[in-house]
């Protein structure tokens, strides 16, 4: 059974309520990059570094990681090995304040692997995350600085994007009755 948790306005207002939340705390973007983890994170970073580039009339650099060769569980996946995406990042990252985007934050070890692969791109100056969903529950110390909608959520969240599924909305399910 689905329950909506984010229907494609409420998703769209939580979208726009992260990029003023980041666009009011940033006074200056000079030196600031946007990295998203694939794959909602991507759309999302793509479309905070659009509106900030519009608000600040200048063009926001925004890159792309992929964390699944730094995954802690990658032994436990078997056959269920996932397709491994492009890490782009067409920028020196070095003394950059980067802002780290991804869909859903739950329990910090996709965060966690993501640090790991910017690391291997260099040293920024600054990392900061920005998440559309925070559902708590963290298996490590690892917090958002910027958060689109924050509720405890004890099952699964799945976020659907209109670049890959047509419509912009989040909803939670039960994998063992779907």
């Amino acid at each position: 059974m689905k329950e909506i948790i984010l229907d494609s306005k409420q998703f769209d207002n939580t979208v726009n309520k992260l990029i003023e939340n980041i666009f009011s705390y940033h006074k200056d973007f000079d030196k600031t990059a946007i990295i998203g983890i694939h794959t909602n994170g991507v759309y999302l970073a793509k479309k905070i570094a659009t509106a900030i580039g519009k608000k600040i009339k200048k063009e926001i650099p925004v890159g792309t990681i992929d964390i699944t060769l730094y995954r802690d569980d990658i032994d436990d996946l078997g056959t269920d090995f996932p397709e491994i995406k492009d890490s782009i990042i067409p920028f020196d990252i070095s003394k950059k304040n980067i802002i780290l985007v991804d869909d859903v934050l739950y329990t910090g070890r996709t965060i966690r692997a993501a640090l790991d692969v910017i690391m291997d791109f260099g040293r920024p100056n600054k990392i900061e995350l920005a998440v559309l969903i925070d559902r708590g529950n963290r298996e490590l110390p690892i917090e958002a600085n910027f958060v689109g909608f924050k509720k405890e959520i004890n099952s699964k969240v799945k976020v659907e994007c209109e670049d890959s599924c047509g419509q912009n909305r989040v909803f939670t399910f039960n994998p063992s009755t779907e």
